[in-house]
């Protein structure tokens, strides 16, 4: 069935109605430069059994190599029961639940899901997640500019340990709208962000940046750049691996909320903790799968609200004294309402908010701490093992997560095409983004990974060092 189910008769009924010759000249108003002369490089529709079988050739070519590769998408054990969930149709076909008479069970679970990610940053407010960890970051800065006010430049520091990926994203995302991005560099020992000076603090920033861990998978100084910022003026965004939260304190108890540290305009005491927290969800129950999809989440303090990008789900009583669930906060309108919107973000990734909340039912706080204390020492074991080959090095010496940069000597691009050869993905080359590190390789080791797998992948680097 074609899109729009329209014979040539109804169209020309429609346009007779109206009073306009053709379809072309329905959009006249249209500048011809911009106009599209066709789809040159779209091939032909297929019949669906060729389709079938051109995607399963398709999803062939990913191959199930052995995966050693994180940099802000991982491989975690998730549940069976998650997704044999997740996708019965109840879930899985739920339309926007702007009727909450229709739709009690979606919202109640996004309640749910707001109450534990909430628990597990530490914050007092969250939305029903955005699009991805990377534009979810951009809403942050944008949700900073509007609490702090004031003429553009609005100004942000960003530590260059972010995600080169999340950091390109906010660029696009923000650039229009007047925010300027201040790169913080980091430490070369230790791998940490180093603490902004006198030239940031002169920028008169409106926001700084918190990655936890950071790019690098190395755990920053978290409290000394929250006080940092709020010393200065500055808005404190977490920018947190959501897993590494079941191990680390969360950004809600942030800081040390010392004297002298200033409160925001409208708030009379000191602060504690961030002031908005965000990131990628997709460790919380949603497999890689060819690159996505994935889920951003946000949370921040309960008077900044307003402000917040995204759906709110509220729980109230009915006139029985029932609990009930429903959109809060926001209406519907407010994201439609171009330059005037709090944000032009107005759906949320369901689906995976689905997912993510069976994932963190079944594990429990205690199942969460435990996957991420195996992946912390899957790494180290890891790491352990390829520094003990000639010439590999592990960068920095600060403490880390669940991932490591490494030095090798050779070129990091040839090591991997070597490895995967051996059906091993064996990390991300941080070349391309931090030339400075020479020939430098980004390692991950989660739960999945067993000591074989680990004795393996060393062999193969060994043998790739060495071909």
């Amino acid at each position: 069935m074609p899109f729009i189910p329209h014979t040539e008769a109804d169209t020309r009924e429609m346009l007779d109605a109206i009073g306009v010759p053709s379809l072309d000249a329905l959009f006249d108003e249209i500048p011809k430069e911009l106009l599209c002369d066709g789809l040159k490089d779209v091939p032909e529709g297929l019949p669906e059994l060729a389709v079938s079988r051109l995607m399963r050739a398709r999803a062939r070519q990913d191959g199930t190599l052995l995966n050693f590769c994180g940099a802000g998408a991982y491989e975690h054990h998730i549940p069976a029961a998650v997704w044999e969930i997740a996708t019965r149709g109840e879930f899985y076909s739920a339309y926007t639940p702007y009727q909450a008479e229709a739709s009690q069970g979606t919202l109640q679970l996004l309640y749910e899901y707001q109450s534990m990610m909430c628990a597990l940053t530490g914050m007092e407010v969250s939305n029903a997640s955005l699009y991805d960890g990377a534009s979810a970051l951009a809403e942050a800065l944008l949700m900073a500019v509007r609490l702090k006010g004031g003429e553009a430049p609005h100004r942000v520091l960003v530590p260059r340990a972010v995600h080169p990926h999340y950091r390109a994203v906010c660029r696009a995302i923000t650039a229009a709208q007047g925010v300027e991005p201040i790169e913080l560099g980091y430490d070369s020992a230790t791998g940490r962000t180093r603490l902004p000076d006198e030239s940031h603090a002169q920028a008169r920033p409106v926001a700084l940046v918190i990655p936890q861990p950071n790019f690098f998978g190395v755990l920053e100084d978290v409290d000394a750049l929250t006080d940092w910022a709020h010393a200065h003026g500055a808005l404190a965004i977490a920018l947190p691996n959501p897993l590494a939260l079941a191990l680390l304190k969360p950004p809600g108890q942030w800081g040390s909320a010392a004297s002298g540290v200033r409160p925001l305009a409208g708030q009379g005491q000191a602060r504690r903790g961030a002031d908005i927290c965000c990131g990628e969800g997709q460790p919380l129950g949603v497999p890689l799968s060819s690159g996505g999809p994935y889920f951003g989440f946000l949370t921040t303090r309960m008077a900044f609200v307003r402000q917040m990008p995204g759906r709110l789900v509220g729980r109230t009583l009915d006139l029985d004294g029932k609990p009930g669930y429903t959109l809060t906060l926001q209406a519907r309108e407010q994201h439609i309402r171009r330059a005037k919107a709090t944000s032009n973000i107005c759906t949320n990734q369901g689906l995976l908010v689905t997912a993510a909340t069976l994932h963190m039912a079944l594990l429990g706080a205690e199942g969460l701490a435990r996957t991420a204390a195996h992946c912390m020492a899957n790494t180290r074991a890891l790491v352990e093992r390829l520094s003990a080959i000639p010439g590999v090095k592990a960068l920095f010496a600060g403490e880390v997560f669940h991932e490591r940069a490494l030095r090798l000597p050779r070129p990091a691009a040839a090591v991997l095409e070597k490895l995967a050869r051996r059906g091993i993905l064996g990390g991300y080359d941080l070349g391309a983004h931090y030339p400075d590190l020479g020939d430098a390789l980004l390692v991950c080791a989660t739960e999945t990974r067993t000591a074989e797998d680990l004795e393996r992948y060393a062999g193969a680097l060994r043998a790739a060092l060495t071909d």
